[in-house]
This record gives structure tokens, C-alpha cells and sequence, in this order.
């Protein structure tokens, strides 16, 4: 992802699914190429609508295929996807590609939904992860990383030889679906030609056979420039667009920023490619995600998008995000995010569809039901009697086809004009009302053979047409409110009937035009005229987001009405539709058929004047959620009392590190404190350090690095000293070489002259530095205690270190490396169902109980059993105010699927993901909280509620994981 300075399955396509094989050509073509126009699968060229989809933030693989039918529902072609190396490998040499982490099952899954995928398996993915993607072991290994050092090069090509097998076996020749290859990502700093070219081969040497590409986001010039020809250049160059910024908290008033919007082509010999552009943002300033959503919301979408269109002539679009999902457990990166990376997209964090969703849809359909957009130059403009009205246009050398994109001359107006254009296109010169709102844009068609018809011009926009029961179907529409005009091709006189709404008519010299407002729908029916049947559906924006179009290209249905529609089939006069309703209403069906079942139920329908199946579906079932109680507490922190037993524990004793960041060499070598150098790379990590006391010490100093949001918390001799802001990185050039200071007074006769003295620290490590400027004193820097000194002491301290159990030795593989870190109630499995809590505390909520420093925590279990045939998006919600002392770790059956408190970010809702959730039976929630002072009671009050509840959805089988106890 870009740095910010800068889902099984559907057993039909969905959505004018184009065919992963056409074997009447595939003989005499390439399965994928491309020229300077775009992107041609199998001699077929396509415009590529992608969504960025990642199904690491996602750990419930049937909920894939709801995401995913829902991406290519929303007007959606492709799927861009990061493969995280941080994921699938705890230690070097060691992958695990089962269970949540089968990406195998992820792109058939995306195959059978109809989906294209883009795939981009780095090495570095950036993608706000911890560590970019690199596995935390990365750190121990010799050599800068993205560079073609040895130790680096021996590393990266060992995930490529994992996971390029897997991507080549599903390309588009293969019977699969990936159509291109992104070698690695924004590699724009400190870069290596023979390391991109080295990517480039492995992946080649590995079977991969479709075009590779990369994204840059920084100096699109000195990509080109540098790397169009010789090593390290890749087929398809593309670029990431980010204009809106990532302002969420001034949505209201942001507006491009960051520039045009516009990719630049850099080859003339391939398509434009926008690798990413934005759809949604970072929250850096914590202003929630919904706040992202509006700064990148429809208005955006209508003008950035559809100028990218027009002025570019991009064909290739990856949307980030579609999807964003969550960073559960400790895959974030601890400087830019939090838990959610909802990301303000279509798509909710909870799967709800969005305003965004409607608007994608709308251009979506567009994209892939006008097929010469996939290959255009641009042409003269219409002309247009106001000048605050500006016209862009493009045409298709082959067929003729003209596109206008019509909005404001200056960007950033704001105000409504309307203008009359003069538009000369292949039928004639034509007049044609256009209004633009501030902030808007519209791409009119002219000169189209739109199926059976010939449109000559129009001041609509396009949203899909089909050829349904003998004649051809159109749907267009406007801005509500605004003038609309049609002009449509006869050879003699056609019979005009308006069925609904307010249309009128004229005929002249084989011109026939339609004159209306945009408002509700019209219908008007056109016979005869030397043409087959049409029947124009004319509406809103908001009207034609009511709009589905599925079934394939021979057979084709349009859908009116319900939350979603993944999918249609017609079946001996009868449609089948897979639909979602989230109440109950009208739904309307344009098929070749004459009854209608909506999942498993038969719809009662009549026959409208349009000739189309109309019929009501019901909405779901109300669902009511239990209350939390039956709560159980206990406190944790043994390891801060001197008496702790742990012999188990390693030994901090290293002298020498990878990391660029050494320990102080005086007045004698300290020793390495770094977690990861001991094989801790996630979550928190405990160290205990024993030294003969002289009573003469006064303090304790420490340094540590955490990451953003990160503290520690230090005890001596079981008395608690205080805690402190853990730092984000050091930098000596710069003069903080200690980012993260602590001083602790020692009071007066804690310790005694000539007896040992333990000193215990917990570290929370809140991600790994990402390495978006490929520099390892970045990606280096470490994790835990860097420094510590006893003042007013001489005596060394003899350190011991503890973080998950097991380190890099998993046992617990199937939740991974990123679920847990070294608390004891995590290295013990308090966290997970079965664990024997009838001993611990009974409390009404985790609100009742006062709090000491360190930690506690809760546990409680609820049982489910949710309606069938309905898909209940399930939160856990924290009321109150955010405690500002407290870190609160949420454990799900054992699932680690957020944080919550004080510094961490705005989010006091977390998504509790079906498969993880036991839809059917009892569920166990666990809060490990940390405290840094003493506080009156825990958080709360703490409740489940509904995102959504919709009728339909997908089956979710339950994710299988271990319980209490882990295999020792």
C-alpha cells in the first residue's frame, strides 16, 4: 500500500461474467496480452475493474466467498490480492499454507465468483502490516532486505518457490484466473535493478507465465525512465493515485489535494494502469472510518474516477480497497492503523454495502457492458454554450464509438450549471441538455451499437443493457432532477409507448428522439422501425443502484429490487435467485421465464406492462443477541513477583545483532535485549533481570521500542515502579538514538545492600516497522528493552527473556504466529474455550472490579443459535469512554480479534467474524487487560449487537481450532 506522505461458492459467473476460457480462440491466441489499449484475455480486450481484497484479514474462508460474490456483484471483473510472507511462515524454512492461510482455496473461490485476480506476493507488500509483510525472523537475517544481498536474496526466494507455484497454477492458461503478477510493490527508495529483475525471473523460473507488473507510488518519471528498458523493468508498469490524502478528520472540505487524479501512462507499448487508486483511506488521526468512507465517498468516486477514464485512457484499475477487513491479532503495523482497516471502503469491515458500493456498481456495469471503451484515443470535444461546463473526449479508432466526460472546468466548483453541448459523432450533429452538480461528473456514449440498437447520443449515462426475452433492455440514467435527452437510430418511424413516467417524443430524418427528467422510472417500449424491441428503463442515480445485472452473456438477467443479488440461473421457465433482502419489498425480474424462486421459496409473481416477473420477498427474521454476564476474573502478573520460577526461560545474553541499532559497548558489551533476536517477534514480551543490590541505587533507566501506541510496565522486587511510552524508532543521525526513555525512582530501602534484586519489565510490542524506503534502519529497529541501568549501581544485570509460547516453534499453528504474545494467561491458554476458569473470581462485568496495575483478565461464554438461511453480522461493542490507562486484548474462541483502550485508536466496536463465531452453539469471549494505573473498574459496559441482518448470505462452516490444553 501506498506510504502515506504518499471469497465457496457460486456454481454460476455472476455480473456479465466474462468466460476464464474461450476455447474457439485459445488455440490462436495468448491467454493474456496487451498492447498499448489494454489488457486482452484470450484475444478478448478488458476493461479491468479490480478491488483490492486481502484474505489475511479475513480468517474465515467462508466468509471469502460472501465477500467476494459481493465484490463481483458490485460491478467488480478482478480481485487485486497481497500475499503476506509474515503469515504463512513463523521461522525460516517453515510455511503453512492450511486453514485460514489456504490460498489455494482463496483464488478458486475468486474462479468461481468470477473473478480476475491481480496476484502480489511482494516480497514486500507494505499493505499496513507489521513488518511490510516480512516475517519478524527477517530481522535476524544478514543483508539489507528488498536488495539482491545474499542473505536477503537466499530469503525471498524461498517464499517465491512457496507461493509462486500456487499463483501459477491458477493463472488464466491454467484453467484458472490470474491474469497478472506484481513483482514487489512501490519499490521507489534505495532500489535494486538485479533484485527486481531476480523477483521477475524466479517467478518465470516458477511457471508464471502472465504479464508481471509493479506499482509505483512515488516518482512515476524515474520508474519509467530507469527501469522501462534493461534490468529490473517489468511488462506492464502501473502507478498508485492517492488525491484525496488521508485527511478523514476534514472530509467535508478536502478535495484532491495530492493532484489530478490521472494516471500517467509510463510505455506506450502497454495499457495505463492505475495499480492503485484510492478508495478509502488510512485514519493516521483516529477521526473512525466512516469519516475515510465520506472523504471517499460517491462525489469523489464520480469525478476522480471518471476523469481517470477519459483523460487517461486507463483501462486497468485497482481499486484500494474493496474490502479492507481487520488486523486481527498483531498483523497490524504499529504506525498508521488499529485493529480495523475497514479503510472507509465499499465494503464495511462487517460486509455492509455502502453509498460507495452503489456508485462502483454504477460504473462497474458500465465498464463491462460497453465494450469500446477498452480501446480509445482521444477526439475533439463537444462543444458546450457555458463555460464553466468542461467536456473531455475519447472515441474507439475501430468502431467509431465516441465517450464525452462532462464536468466542471474547475475542479473545485461547487456550484450546479447546466449547458446545452454540441456533439458531432458518426450519426450526425446533436444538441443535448447536460447539468453538473458540484463535484460531479457524467461519461455520455454516442455512436454505439447498443445491442440491437443504435444510439446516436444521449445526455444519460449508461448502466447496463441486455438482450432479455427477445429484445434488448436498457437501463440509463441522470442526476435526479436534471434534463435528459435520447437520440436513437431508425430506418423508418418506430412505435413509441410510455408505460410509466413522463417521456415524450419526436421523429425526424431517422432520428428518434426522447426528451425527460430523471426522476423515479420511466419505461418507454420502442417496436418496429426496421429494429428488434426495446425497452428503455430510464431513472437516478439512486435508481439505477436498485439494478442488478447476472446470468451470462447468453443469458442474461436483470434484477430490480433486494439488498444483492450473487447470482441467477433460469431453469424451465423458472429463475433462481440467490439474493440478499434486509427487508422485505418489491423485487422485479427481466428473464426469459415465468415463475421465480428467491433462494428456497417460491415468489408468487405477476406479469407487468414491461413484460417483466414482479413479486414481494420477505425480509429476515428479527434476531435478538444474549447479554454478556456470568463474567469470571483473575489477576496475572507472577512474573513481576522475585519469587517467579523462570529457569524456562531463555537467556538474553547475545552480544552481537542484525539489527543496525547496537547495544552500548561501554563500559563493557551489553548485551542484546531485542526480542526478536531471542525469536519473540509478536505481541508482549516479559524480561527479568537479577543483580546484587548495594542500597545506594536511586533509579531504574530504561529505553524501549514499541511502535506507536506501544508502553512497558516495570516492577522491583514486586514493587511497581511506573510505566512509560515505548518509542517508534531511533534515530541517532537525528539526535533521539533513545525513543523510548523511562526513569523510574527506587524508593528508599526497597532493596537490600549484598541480596539479589529482580527487576521485571513488560514490553508490549504494538507491529514491526514497515520498510517502504528500504532501509534496514527502519525494518531493523528493534522490539522490547534496547537499554537498561540500574543508577547508582555498577553491578550487571543478568537478563532473561519471555514472549509466546514456544516463539517461533508454533503450538498453536492454526491461529499462527500473529494470535498470541507472552502473557502468562496466553502462554498458560486462558484465552482459549475449555480452559478451567471455575476458580477465578465471579464478577458481574469486567466494570465491577477495581484494577492494580498489570494485568487482569475476564472471561465469559454465550451460546448462539441464529436464524438459518440469514447472515447476522455480529459486533462486540465497549461502552464508555475509552479507558486511557488500559490495553485491552479481545480473544474469540481463542482468536485474537482486536485491541482496545487508551492510545490505540477511536475503534470501541470489533467485528466478530462467523467461522470464528459459533453461528450454532456456545462461544467463549476472553479480555486480557493491562493496566499502567491503578483504576476504580475495567471497561465497560461491554455488549454484543447486529452490524446487519439480511435474509440469504452464505453458508459459514465454523473455523476448526484447538481448545484447552495445547499439545506441549
Amino acid at each position: 500500500m501506498l506510504r502515506k506522505v504518499l471469497t465457496v461458492l457460486v456454481t454460476l459467473l455472476v455480473l456479465l461474467p466474462m468466460p476464464l476460457r474461450d476455447p474457439a480462440v485459445a488455440a490462436a491466441a495468448p491467454r493474456v496480452t496487451y498492447d498499448h489499449h489494454s489488457l486482452m484475455i484470450d484475444g478478448r480486450r478488458v476493461v479491468v475493474q479490480a478491488a483490492e481484497v486481502h484474505y489475511f484479514r479475513l480468517p474465515s474462508p467462508g466468509l471469502w466467498r460472501d465477500v467476494l460474490e459481493k465484490i463481483r456483484a458490485g460491478g467488480f471483473n478482478a480481485i487485486s490480492v497481497y500475499f503476506d510472507w509474515a503469515y504463512h511462515s513463523p521461522k525460516p524454512g517453515v510455511y503453512d499454507f492450511t486453514g485460514v492461510r489456504d490460498v489455494d482455496r482463496f483464488l478458486r473461490t475468486a474462479e468461481r465468483a468470477g473473478l480476475y485476480v491481480i496476484a502480489r506476493p511482494g516480497p514486500y507488500i507494505n499493505a499496513e502490516t507489521t513488518g511490510g509483510g516480512f516475517p519478524g525472523w527477517l530481522k535476524n537475517v544478514p543483508g539489507r532486505a528488498r536488495s539482491s544481498d545474499a542473505g536477503f536474496t537466499e530469503a525471498y526466494r524461498d517464499w517465491l518457490h512457496h507461493i509462486n507455484p500456487i499463483i501459477a497454477r491458477h493463472q488464466v492458461g491454467h484453467g484458472g484466473s490470474v491474469i497478472l503478477y506484481n513483482a514487489e510493490n512501490e519499490y521507489a527508495v534505495s532500489t535494486d535493478a538485479a533484485y527486481m529483475q531476480d523477483i521477475q525471473d524466479q517467478a518465470r523460473a516458477d511457471g508464471v507465465d502472465v504479464p508481471i507488473t509493479t506499482n509505483d507510488c512515488c516518482d512515476a518519471g524515474s520508474w519509467s525512465s530507469t527501469w522501462a528498458e534493461g534490468p529490473g523493468a517489468v511488462q506492464i508498469p502501473g502507478v498508485d493515485d492517492y488525491p484525496q490524502s488521508f485527511d478523514c478528520a476534514n472530509a467535508e472540505t478536502v478535495w484532491g489535494p495530492w493532484g489530478e487524479g490521472t494516471t500517467e501512462r509510463l510505455r506506450d507499448d502497454a495499457p495505463v494502469f492505475a495499480a492503485e487508486y484510492q478508495a478509502g483511506a488510512i485514519d493516521g488521526n483516529d477521526a473512525g472510518y466512516d469519516r475515510c468512507r465520506e472523504l471517499t465517498g460517491p462525489a469523489y468516486m464520480k469525478y476522480f474516477y471518471k476523469s481517470n477514464l477519459l483523460v487517461s485512457g486507463a483501462t486497468l484499475f485497482n481499486y484500494y480497497m474493496g474490502f479492507g477487513g481487520t488486523n486481527w491479532g498483531f498483523l497490524a503495523q504499529p504506525n498508521d492503523v488499529y485493529t480495523s482497516y475497514d479503510y472507509g471502503a465499499a465494503v464495511t469491515e462487517a460486509r455492509g454495502l455502502t453509498a460507495k458500493y452503489d456508485e462502483f456498481k454504477r460504473q462497474g456495469y458500465f465498464l463491462q457492458a460497453v465494450a469500446p471503451l477498452a480501446k480509445t484515443d482521444p477526439t475533439a470535444a463537444p462543444t458546450t454554450d457555458n463555460p464553466a461546463i468542461g467536456v473531455v473526449a475519447r472515441a474507439n479508432p475501430d468502431t467509431g464509438t465516441r465517450f464525452a466526460l462532462v464536468r466542471h472546468a474547475d475542479r473545485a466548483a461547487t456550484t450546479a450549471d447546466t449547458a446545452t453541448l454540441s456533439w458531432t459523432v458518426p450519426d450526425g450533429t446533436y444538441s443535448l441538455p447536460v447539468q453538473v452538480k458540484g463535484r460531479d461528473a457524467h461519461v455520455l456514449v454516442g455512436g454505439y451499437d447498443m445491442g440491437g440498437q443504435r444510439l446516436a447520443a444521449s445526455s444519460s449515462e449508461i448502466l447496463t443493457h441486455a438482450f432479455v426475452g427477445g429484445r434488448d433492455v436498457a437501463v440509463l440514467y441522470g442526476t435526479a432532477g436534471s434534463t435528459g435527452a435520447t437520440i436513437l437510430r431508425y430506418s423508418a418511424k418506430p412505435r413509441v409507448t410510455v408505460l410509466e413516467g413522463d417521456v415524450r417524443s419526436t421523429y425526424s430524418d431517422g432520428n428518434l428522439r426522447l426528451d425527460y427528467t430523471h426522476e423515479r422510472l420511466a419505461r418507454v417500449l420502442i417496436t418496429g422501425g426496421g429494429r428488434r424491441p426495446l425497452l428503455l428503463l430510464l431513472g437516478t442515480d439512486e435508481t439505477a443502484a436498485t439494478f442488478w445485472r447476472t446470468g451470462t452473456d447468453a443469458e442474461p438477467v436483470l434484477v430490480r429490487g433486494t439488498s444483492l443479488v450473487r447470482s441467477t440461473a433460469v431453469d424451465g421457465g423458472t429463475v433462481r435467485l440467490a439474493a440478499d433482502t434486509a427487508e422485505a419489498g418489491e423485487v422485479e425480474v427481466f428473464a426469459e421465464a415465468s415463475r421465480l424462486r428467491v433462494g428456497d421459496a417460491e415468489v408468487r409473481v405477476t406479469r407487468t406492462p414491461s413484460g417483466s416477473l414482479l413479486g414481494r420477498v420477505p425480509g429476515p427474521r428479527e434476531v435478538r443477541l444474549p447479554a454478556l454476564r456470568g463474567w469470571r476474573v483473575r489477576d496475572e502478573t507472577p512474573e513481576a513477583t522475585p519469587g517467579f520460577d523462570d529457569s524456562s526461560w531463555r537467556r538474553a545474553d547475545k552480544t552481537t545483532t542484525e539489527s543496525p541499532m547496537k547495544p552500548p559497548m561501554k563500559p563493557e558489551p551489553g548485551p542484546v535485549l531485542y526480542a526478536d533476536d531471542y525469536g519473540f517477534h509478536y505481541g508482549d514480551v516479559w524480561y527479568r533481570g537479577r543483580f546484587t543490590a548495594t542500597g545506594a541505587e536511586t533509579a531504574v533507566a530504561l529505553n524501549a521500542i514499541t511502535g506507536r501506541r506501544g508502553r512497558y510496565l516495570v516492577w522491583l522486587d514486586g514493587r511497581y515502579l511506573g510505566s512509560a511510552a515505548g518509542g517508534t524508532e531511533a534515530d541517532a543521525d537525528a539526535g533521539t538514538p533513545d525513543p523510548g526513555p523511562g526513569r523510574f525512582a527506587i524508593p528508599a530501602g526497597l532493596l537490600k545492600p549484598g541480596r539479589q534484586a529482580t527487576l521485571a519489565v513488560l514490553v508490549q510490542n504494538m507491529g514491526h516497522n514497515d520498510d517502504w524506503t528500504a532501509d534496514d534502519n527502519r525494518f531493523k529497529q528493534p522490539r522490547g528493552l534496547v537499554a537498561a541501568a540500574v543508577e547508582g549501581s555498577a553491578a550487571s544485570i543478568a537478563w532473561k527473556i519471555q514472549g509466546a509460547r514456544g516463539g517461533e516453534d508454533l503450538p498453536d499453528p492454526v491461529r499462527g504466529p500473529l494470535n498470541t504474545g507472552g502473557l502468562y494467561g496466553e502462554r498458560s491458554g486462558w484465552h482459549l474455550p475449555g480452559y478451567p476458569d471455575r476458580s477465578w473470581d465471579e464478577a458481574g462485568s469486567p466494570a465491577d472490579r477495581p484494577l492494580a496495575p498489570g494485568v487482569t483478565w475476564y472471561r465469559t461464554g454465550f451460546r448462539l443459535d441464529l436464524p438459518e438461511g440469514q447472515d447476522v453480522s455480529v459486533g462486540l461493542r465497549f461502552g464508555g469512554d475509552i479507558p486511557a490507562a488500559a490495553r485491552v486484548v479481545v480473544y474469540l474462541n481463542g482468536w485474537n480479534v482486536g485491541q482496545y483502550g487508551g492510545g490505540i485508536g477511536p475503534q470501541k466496536e470489533f467485528v466478530l467474524p462467523a467461522g470464528l463465531l459459533r453461528e450454532h452453539g456456545r462461544n467463549t469471549l476472553a479480555l486480557a487487560l493491562t493496566a499502567t494505573e491503578r483504576a476504580s473498574g475495567g471497561p465497560g459496559p461491554i455488549g454484543l449487537f447486529a452490524y446487519g441482518n439480511v435474509r440469504g448470505g452464505v453458508t459459514v462452516p465454523d473455523v476448526p481450532a484447538p481448545s484447552y490444553p495445547l499439545a506441549r
